[in-house]
């Protein structure tokens, strides 16, 4: 089993690092995984709704295939998986999927998800074998700098766009990311280390007087917790390996490459600590989990920025918590009564978070930037990161045939290729 020092409860108050290899008390360390199971929650649940799949499924998946990357990076990489947006893409496109109600073809687009996770494998263990250097090249500060921070941008829309169809609901957004921010300025110690979580509790009940007690707007309806069972079987699915859903699905392991490799220089930045020695290993545990989650029904996985985003505001880095929450996750993947508790939070108020954990994983791309001094006098520098943050916001398509790449895949690919294509010319 890992071992982590624990650090004392006065290293909260101060404001201090907890590094991945430490961990707080152990009820400290429960809370804080329950903040990270918030965080995960929304954009692990809303893309198998995209998809046709199984959010229950999705939810279990999540919680094992963070501990199936815990256990294959040594407990050394603070990170959690959950469900990836780069497939939602090209599963639509493998499975037909119409858009309502359960995918009726999901088995193809299993057996696509299972090939990207073994090419993603594959990857890992070159990784492994020869070092990160030739993915360095490929990828320099200004390159993953510019995938984290346009993941976060491109997932913007989500809130702004489809959260907040009313009025009062765009006012609900303001009042919790506000909410969140009052948190984390003028609060210390654990509260402080919790602000999404408090944030969201804040405009919970802010949202409650004024709907439930004035009237303005959708009231908050608690009668689905009440209804839920307890425990229920997710509806786990088998794959079916056909070649031309395999074909348009495995390249996404590319995209999963530069956002894992992104989300680990963010961390390394974050803490001070190396972690480019357990690359490989990461690549290799992420494809294991998204092979596993293929296999049962549930979507491609990724390390989590909106996770990443929660560390980065809290400075809490202890793998100790993924472990909680990974563990957490499967418990409540076999619980319908706690999809119903998270499903009751407010939209806007599940709004007004994802605004903040959205921009915070943007933020991480600059810190990227500027962790590595990144030149931006250079005209290199300049072009790659500026083209590259267009191309993911404005969600950018490029179709070949049937397989169409937009938003994050054209920005990862863009900032790749235009990178050494602009490199050949400089000394």
């Amino acid at each position: 089993m890992f071992n982590w020092s624990e650090k004392p409860a006065s290293t909260l108050a101060e404001g201090g690092v907890i590094a991945p290899d430490e961990r707080l008390p152990w009820v400290q360390t429960g809370v804080m995984g329950v903040q990270h199971l918030i965080a995960m929650f929304g954009a692990t649940v809303l893309a198998p709704i995209l998809m046709g799949f199984d959010p229950n499924v999705a939810i279990l998946m999540s919680g094992i295939g963070t501990l199936i990357f815990f256990v294959m990076t040594g407990g050394k990489v603070p990170s959690y998986l959950g469900s990836s947006f780069a497939f939602i893409g090209v599963v639509i496109a493998a499975s037909g999927y119409g858009g309502q109600g359960p995918n009726a073809n999901i088995g193809v687009a299993l057996g696509g998800i299972i090939a990207c996770g073994l090419l993603y494998f594959i990857i890992g263990a070159i990784v492994q074998a020869v070092g990160t250097g030739w993915i360095e090249r490929f990828m320099p500060p200004v390159v993953t700098g510019s995938v984290v921070a346009v993941i976060g941008l491109h997932l913007a829309y989500i809130p702004v766009k489809n959260m907040a169809p009313t009025a009062f609901d765009a006012w609900m957004q303001a009042i919790t990311f506000v909410s969140v921010a009052l948190v984390a300025v003028f609060t210390k110690g654990m509260v402080q280390r919790l602000l999404i979580l408090m944030g969201l509790i804040v405009a919970s009940i802010i949202y409650a007087v004024l709907t439930n007690g004035f009237g303005l707007g959708k009231p908050l309806d608690l009668s689905g917790i009440a209804n839920a069972a307890w425990i229920g079987m997710p509806s786990f699915r088998a794959p079916v390996f056909q070649f031309n859903a395999m074909l348009l699905i495995a390249p996404v392991a590319i995209i999963l490459v530069a956002e894992n490799l992104g989300h680990i220089k963010a961390v390394t930045a974050m803490t001070g600590k190396n972690l480019d020695v357990y690359m490989g290993r990461a690549f290799m545990g992420d494809g294991v989990a998204t092979m596993v989650a293929g296999s049962a029904g549930g979507t491609g996985v990724t390390t989590y920025a909106e996770n990443i985003g929660v560390m980065a505001a809290t400075k809490i880095y202890s793998t100790a918590i993924f472990v909680i929450a990974g563990a957490m996750a499967i418990v409540l993947g076999f619980s319908p009564k706690f999809g119903a508790l998270i499903q009751a939070i407010p939209l806007a108020v599940m709004g007004g978070v994802s605004i903040v954990v959205f921009g915070l994983i943007a933020v991480a791309g600059a810190k990227i930037w500027v962790d590595n001094k990144v030149d931006f006098s250079d005209n290199r520098n300049l072009l790659v990161a500026a083209i590259t943050l267009v191309l993911g916001t404005g969600d950018f398509t490029l179709k070949f045939g049937e397989f169409a790449l937009g938003g994050i895949g054209t920005a990862t690919f863009g900032a790749i290729l235009l990178n050494a294509l602009l490199s050949r010319g400089s000394r």
